[in-house]
């Protein structure tokens, strides 16, 4: 939601920006989805996260899983047993909640492990992607580069002002330079 409320603020900003420029500067667009697509390291990132994220999923769902079957049991004997047992197993039930709500922080939380694998993973590539872009405004002097993957709500594009391509052929060009060095 968070991530959603950022996105639309940036379009928003982007579009007034936009305004305000357009008649004196140049303006392009990009579709960092579609550049990002193109680089094998980023594909290889999302798998790794993909699974990294399956694992964590498996693993909350199987004690969830187990504090249900604790519940369900309770359930079923809470008329057999004595009061100051049945408080004992509400606060089993409870204390275990609680533990997986903290593994979910732990794991899938804004400083979750997730988040720090994802920007560990993914920043550099983005990093390559957001300097590619910056050299290419810098050399042909634009004042606004658009992502089109981020903002929403844009009604027409011409495609002789996309630079996706040129993005990803200066990243690719970049790229061969740092393997041949």
């Amino acid at each position: 939601m968070m991530f959603k409320m950022k996105k639309f603020l940036l379009s928003f900003a982007a579009l007034i920006i936009f305004c305000f420029c357009a008649d004196a500067q140049k303006v392009a667009y990009i579709d960092t989805e579609v550049i990002l697509e193109a680089i094998p390291e980023y594909q290889a990132a999302q798998i790794e996260l993909n699974e990294l994220s399956d694992k964590y999923k498996a693993t909350l769902e199987a004690e969830i899983g187990e504090i249900d079957e604790l519940y369900q049991t309770y359930q079923q004997i809470k008329h057999s047993l004595t009061a100051s047992q049945r408080t004992a197993m509400e606060q089993e039930i409870i204390s275990k909640e609680q533990v997986v709500k903290s593994k979910q922080r732990i794991y899938f939380g804004e400083d979750g492990i997730m988040a720090k694998k994802s920007e560990e993973l993914i920043g550099p590539i983005q990093a390559r992607v957001n300097s590619a872009i910056e050299t290419i405004a810098n050399m042909d002097d634009y004042a606004i580069i658009i992502d089109l993957a981020i903002t929403p709500g844009v009604v027409y594009k011409n495609s002789r002002y996309d630079l996706t391509e040129r993005v990803l052929q200066l990243i690719q060009i970049t790229d061969l330079k740092n393997i041949k060095q």
